[in-house]
């Protein structure tokens, strides 16, 4: 499918992105609507290419007082048909366009191009972006992740499970835990277990309302879901917040309470969520960020293959403005950690992107 660069409407862009290989879920526009109640506008960037079409939906605010705005295509650019050639058309077509929208200190981007995979052999796609321009960048998304191929049977899924992990998830179904398919109702169950949980670990996350904004985004278009573990007298233990785009089913926000993991819930739920994936069709199950050993770890015990990321890179519009906006950015960090009471070393939500306090 093509895209001109005006990409019209909604409903074309998100059919391009859905039908990208891989094509994000922040790239759908609903992403710029959950955005857009923070400050943040949006625009389009798409490209011809002799392969097909090349395109990124970007985010862009203008922090504070300075003159410059930020701009960022989370997961971006997005193609069916990825190719160290494409970066040219799209690199041309962000210095063009970005500038009629106001003054940009950098534009940044961080496709889910695996480092050394089929997309970048022996580094090709990093060495065209270096070409063209592009340097590398602070991390805003994970910089790696752990994906599940759905494309094989169901027994064979459960088979990829470590044997501990199968003891865990029938310990669980033995102890009378049930997975509820739970619906925007139920998102203040889901808010108390993730709050207790990055109390617990010691991270940030957002408001109550801003996961409400993402619900209300991606579930009219039937692309969100949310799941609830409960032991057997009813009492919610785990809950997963699931996004889908095209054919990849995304977990980044998830928690459990301290007796969701006595229970194993969370190996149960986790379980029914790849399962039930699978079920409704998709191909890939994105477990989305290997945050520390810990859930590197836990997440490995599943199956899947861990996948690292060419990372995040910068095209620099105005060298000046880029370096005003990395300190002021890390003031702002510094302060919204301070605010929430934790220290330097705290993070923000695992394998969210920096849910709260980054950038995006």
């Amino acid at each position: 499918m093509s895209v001109a660069p005006e990409a019209s409407d909604s409903a074309t862009w998100d059919a391009f992105v859905q039908a990208s290989e891989p094509g994000s879920y922040l790239q759908l526009s609903a992403w710029a609507e959950v955005k857009r109640v923070n400050g943040w506008t949006s625009t389009r960037l798409s490209a011809p290419t002799p392969r097909g079409a090349i395109g990124a939906q970007v985010l862009l605010r203008r922090p504070g007082p300075l003159p410059w705005a930020f701009a960022y295509a989370p997961r971006g650019p997005v193609t069916a048909a990825w190719h160290p050639d494409a970066l040219g058309p799209f690199t041309a077509a962000a210095r063009e366009r970005l500038p009629r929208v106001g003054r940009v200190s950098h534009l940044r981007i961080d496709p889910e191009i695996e480092e050394g995979g089929p997309l970048d052999p022996e580094g090709a796609l990093r060495e065209a972006l270096q070409a063209n321009g592009w340097r590398p960048g602070p991390a805003i998304q994970p910089a790696s992740t752990r994906l599940i191929d759905l494309r094989a049977d169901e027994a064979s899924l459960w088979g990829d499970l470590r044997k501990k992990w199968r003891q865990y998830v029938n310990r669980a179904r033995s102890a009378g835990v049930t997975i509820e398919e739970a619906d925007g109702a139920s998102l203040a169950i889901f808010y108390e277990i993730y709050r207790e949980t990055a109390r617990r670990a010691g991270f940030l996350i957002r408001t109550e309302g801003a996961y409400r904004d993402v619900w209300d985004a991606y579930a009219p278009m039937g692309l969100a879901r949310l799941l609830i573990a409960r032991l057997a007298d009813g009492t919610p233990a785990a809950s997963l917040f699931l996004v889908r785009s095209g054919g990849r089913v995304v977990e980044p926000y998830g928690g459990m309470t301290e007796a969701g993991a006595e229970s194993r819930a969370n190996y149960l739920l986790k379980w029914e969520a790849i399962r039930s994936s699978r079920e409704a069709g998709a191909t890939t199950y994105d477990l989305w960020g290997l945050a520390h050993p810990g859930i590197a770890h836990f997440k490995a015990g599943f199956g899947g293959r861990e996948v690292r990321y060419i990372g995040a890179w910068d095209l620099v519009l105005d060298g000046f403005g880029r370096t005003v906006f990395s300190v002021a950015q890390r003031g702002r960090v510094w302060v919204a950690r301070r605010r929430s009471g934790l220290g330097a070393g705290a993070t923000t939500a695992p394998g969210t992107g920096g849910d709260a306090g980054a950038e995006a």
